[in-house]
């Protein structure tokens, strides 16, 4: 199944059909406790079928928080080691990498997020900007993951490769959060190695073309999730995006109007353009 948001509210895929449901039931969803989603799902009541799905708002209720995980490909590591060498951060993202406790760090509320089709943006008082592919989980307020979607953790690595201290500056900004389309629901509708594609475009240019999988992921799901849940509290649930394996090199930056599109396996493809 996945469930999709629009301007006009929401839309569930299920069996090969396209239906209107309630506006409440994303709400529910993330609201809901553990041993609950199969309940809500089996509820939900269609109300007409529709063509084709037309999600534009991102999957998640306005008020619940998306958080992010870092330095969890090993590509990952080695990127932000390049970027952070000058300032020391190097050995830091080094050590993260290999050890026990994750690196977890507060990414948008739901209402700062963008979804598929919008715009997102590079800082004006940074000088190099990636996109960052991410499988993204949605996760109720028992700590429950209930649905998978497609999220792109928008990076000032200037700004962060100047002291990693800076973190939050790099990655916490108006248009740095985007996900969608859609939502997958379902434990076991997502493949253990779904491949992630990412590809921007510049005008008629492709600038980055490349993919990975999620095999690659060095922390299991579950594991991040403990951690994010361990000492917080998300009534309104929660989303976590969990890193990224697919990092343009040192020679690119993000400009405006370029185009990226972000697919996962499964899911679909997130399009966003830089404002």
């Amino acid at each position: 199944m996945k469930l999709y948001r629009g301007n006009d509210g929401l839309e569930l895929e299920r069996d090969g059909r396209l239906q209107k449901i309630d506006d409440d039931v994303l709400a529910r969803l993330f609201a809901s406790e553990r041993g609950e989603i199969e309940e809500i799902l089996a509820s939900v009541e269609g109300k007409g079928d529709h063509v084709q799905a037309r999600g534009q708002l991102p999957p998640v209720p306005e008020g619940a928080e998306i958080w992010a995980a870092g330095v969890t490909y090993l590509r990952s590591k080695s990127a932000r080691m390049e970027e952070s060498e000058a300032a020391g951060g190097d050995v830091f993202y080094d050590m993260v990498y290999e050890a026990e406790r994750p690196e977890l760090f507060f990414k948008s509320m739901g209402y700062r997020a963008v979804g598929d089709g919008g715009e997102i943006r590079v800082r004006e008082d940074s000088t190099w900007d990636v996109p960052e592919p991410e499988l993204t989980l949605a996760i109720n307020a028992g700590g429950e993951i209930f649905g998978y979607t497609v999220g792109n953790d928008v990076s000032s690595r200037s700004i962060e490769g100047e002291n990693p201290l800076y973190l939050p500056q790099a990655k916490v900004y108006n248009g740095s959060c985007a996900i969608g389309p859609c939502l997958l629901l379902g434990r076991e509708a997502l493949k253990e190695d779904a491949f992630i594609k990412l590809k921007i475009m510049r005008g008629r240019e492709v600038m980055f073309n490349d993919s990975t999988d999620l095999g690659q992921l060095k922390r299991g799901l579950e594991e991040l999730v403990e951690y994010l849940y361990r000492e917080l509290d998300f009534s309104k649930g929660a989303m976590l995006m969990t890193g990224t394996g697919l990092v343009p090199g040192t020679d690119f930056t993000l400009r405006s109007g370029d185009v990226v599109e972000i697919e996962i396996e499964g899911i679909g493809r997130l399009t966003n353009v830089v404002a």
